[in-house]
């Protein structure tokens, strides 16, 4: 044995060791609850079949049920999942609080809000919608900074979770307003939107997702180096070459455009943003990229899973994948704040 081969791994070492078990853990995990999901349903279908359908071998019907129904949906909620759990951590990372996430923020809310008030006046179009979702998320992100910084400063991050509270408050507000003399059909396509849902999942709706997912979570991969010197404080960043106001900026944006894209795809889903992240850190992944490229991955899981347990426990009915959510996130949510708090 050579003195390299007996020489101890270094701290750093043995983080990204753990690091990269935890992605193939995660990957791992992920490919096993997809294919679970595609595989229980009203009819259950045995994975042997599942795997033939996926390559264009088997019964119609088997092909039918696999490829243009349930095999859309999951990919829609993996998407979904990678794309706020990326989002909630970008956010965390710039406002250096863990407790951020874009629910809580009031950024999803907002979006919710412009897709709802576009539907209210008999809009049906999904790229329409989805126009209307980011630009309801820009009118939050606008307000709740403006709102921190009247109050004493947009750098506080406790007046940033204070603020976006008031306006995901008001942004549900402004959607029952919305909806008070909505006709049957639209109340139910506008409710969809407020308890978030895989279901109507198509090929070109997981497409328009995939590709605003893949361009904005890029784009923050890329500029994920950034985060890791803000962590350090305003002086330190900016004696490293950092434009502090301007990083910050370019980062709420996209991650709220990011969580814009999600709104979009699959209505108001909450609290993955605010688990994943926290998740992907105690796995060890400390450094913003590759957080957040574990938070992808456990994102997808979670959203997943989540869908199958909310088209599954209640069957035939089904229950809303953002109560699904809010029922895991929530207690976390009081956790985190009591350990913050001690």
């Amino acid at each position: 044995m050579t003195d390299a081969q007996a020489a101890p791994l270094s701290s750093n070492d043995r983080v990204m060791r753990s690091v990269w078990i935890a992605a193939i853990a995660g990957v791992i995990a992920l490919v096993l609850v997809a294919l679970t999901a595609v595989a229980i349903g009203a009819v259950r279908i045995s994975l042997a079949d599942v795997m033939r359908a996926l390559g264009g071998v088997g019964e119609p019907s088997v092909l039918a049920i696999v490829r243009d129904l349930r095999l859309p949906r999951v990919l829609l909620a993996g998407c979904v999942g990678a794309g706020l759990a990326v989002s909630g951590g970008a956010l965390q990372g710039t406002l250096r609080n863990p407790l951020a996430e874009p629910y809580l923020l009031g950024v999803s809310g907002g979006a919710a809000v412009g897709a709802v008030l576009l539907m209210g006046l008999g809009i049906s179009s999904a790229s329409l919608l989805t126009f209307g979702a980011f630009a309801g998320a820009a009118v939050a992100t606008i307000l709740v900074t403006a709102i921190a910084r009247v109050v004493g400063g947009s750098g506080d991050t406790r007046l940033l979770l204070m603020a976006g509270v008031v306006v995901g408050a008001f942004a549900n507000a402004a959607i029952l307003v919305a909806l008070a003399d909505a006709p049957p059909e639209r109340l139910r396509g506008a409710l969809w939107w407020m308890m978030g849902s895989a279901s109507d999942a198509t090929w070109p709706s997981v497409g328009r997702a995939s590709i605003a997912v893949g361009v904005l979570g890029a784009l923050l991969l890329w500029w994920a180096r950034d985060l890791d010197v803000l962590v350090l404080g305003d002086e330190p960043a900016a004696a490293l070459g950092v434009n502090v106001d301007s990083a910050s900026r370019r980062m709420f944006l996209v991650a709220s455009w990011l969580a814009a894209a999600t709104v979009a795809a699959a209505g108001l889903i909450g609290f993955v943003g605010l688990v994943v992240p926290n998740l992907a850190r105690a796995l060890g992944a400390h450094r913003h990229r590759p957080m957040m490229l574990l938070s992808a991955i456990y994102g997808a899981l979670l959203l997943i899973a989540a869908d199958l347990l909310a088209r599954t426990l209640r069957a035939p009915a089904e229950l809303p994948l953002g109560a699904v959510t809010a029922l895991i996130g929530v207690p976390f949510f009081l956790m985190r704040l009591r350990k913050l708090a001690t």
